[in-house]
């Protein structure tokens, strides 16, 4: 495969920021994917950047636990290429945030904890071209077993009113809608749970149906205008609309079904896509049909500021995706776990430009 006319080469003397930004934060997060690599190389995107040609750089990575900063900053530039993302659209590049929302929970259904985090059914199927039925919408990948083949799934609405009470799926049980509605967006949480333990949950499966964001909805009903679409302006809403939760969050089919885990760094997010925890950050969620896990991107977003008070210019390793990031030049970048870190990715929605280290390996460049 070769790479992609869209991706584009420079000099790293033309990445903004690129001198400033302290490289030890991105290296501890490529090291954590070169640990994963020889279990099994992520998939090549259909940008062309091999999988397979991150093996040196790997290799490198892990053989050095805590390079000092010029270290880290020479480590990148050793192994790699910079090339600037183009969008095959012509759109600017854009990022936004996501975070690990933090939560009390009750480990059983009491007066004040009744909205339940579930597990995956038994009876949810993975769905692909060798099992989907003729008339079955293509998205979907998850699907109901029946006797006489696969149909869609229950929906949101569909579960909420109790299409799957009396399973025994429930892995903790929440005060209120909102908040377990933006652990579906975000896929994961830390629980404090009230008999004392801290736990995580993580993303298992979905219903498969298209996602449909709350803000979106909100926009097209005349209740919120786009340029103030936020996290917190959405749940403002929904605190001064009790009433109408329901008829919003239904909106969006897709549901989502969870995992235990544990919380085995609390520095650290949980275990995403690329099968490594996040890094706060410095892991960003890529569209991982087009761009290979593990990629390295200086991200160069001066209008985003939220992170640290200073533009967002800085080094970023994929290491997630979401149904919601789509395109070349479009990212998620990850902020962390709690409330602090709920702050910062509830108001990132900037344009960006994305430069994509691509070993040297793939270019010939020793």
């Amino acid at each position: 495969m070769t790479l992609s006319p869209l991706l584009c080469p420079v000099s790293f003397a033309e990445l903004p920021g690129w001198v400033e930004d302290d490289h030890r934060g991105a290296f501890a997060a490529f090291r954590r994917s070169a640990f994963r690599f020889p279990e099994k190389p992520y998939r090549t995107g259909s940008l062309g950047v091999d999988g397979m040609a991150f093996a040196d750089a790997y290799d490198a990575a892990r053989a050095v636990a805590e390079p000092n900063r010029s270290d880290a900053r020479a480590f990148f530039e050793h192994f790699f290429v910079p090339m600037r993302v183009g969008d095959a659209t012509g759109a600017p590049g854009l990022v936004t945030g996501f975070y690990e929302p933090e939560a009390t929970a009750s480990p059983v259904r009491t007066r004040d904890f009744t909205v339940p985090l579930l597990s995956r059914p038994a009876d949810l199927v993975d769905i692909d071209d060798a099992n989907r039925p003729a008339e079955m919408d293509l998205y979907l990948a998850f699907a109901r077993a029946k006797s006489d083949g696969p149909v869609e799934y229950f929906d949101r609405g569909e579960i909420e009113r109790g299409a799957l009470a009396g399973r025994n799926l429930e892995i903790a049980w929440l005060a209120d809608k909102v908040d377990a509605f933006f652990i579906h967006v975000q896929g994961a949480a830390r629980l404090h749970m009230r008999d004392g333990r801290l736990i995580r949950v993580t993303y298992a499966a979905k219903s498969g149906q298209r996602f449909t964001g709350p803000g979106r909805v909100l926009v097209d009903l005349g209740e919120i205008s786009l340029e103030k679409v936020t996290m917190q302006s959405i749940r403002a809403w929904f605190r001064a609309h009790p009433d109408r939760v329901d008829e919003i969050l239904w909106r969006n089919r897709s549901y989502i079904f969870f995992r235990e885990a544990e919380v085995d760094d609390p520095s650290l997010g949980p275990v995403a896509a690329a099968k490594v925890p996040l890094t706060p950050g410095r892991s960003i969620a890529v569209d991982r049909l087009l761009h290979t896990f593990g990629t390295p991107f200086h991200i160069d977003a001066p209008s985003l500021t939220a992170f640290d008070g200073r533009p967002f210019r800085r080094l970023m390793i994929a290491q997630d995706t979401g149904s919601a990031i789509i395109g070349e030049a479009r990212g998620d970048l990850f902020a962390g776990s709690g409330d602090a870190a709920g702050e910062i990715a509830g108001v990132v929605r900037n344009e960006a430009d994305f430069y994509a280290l691509v070993p040297r390996a793939l270019i010939g460049g020793g």
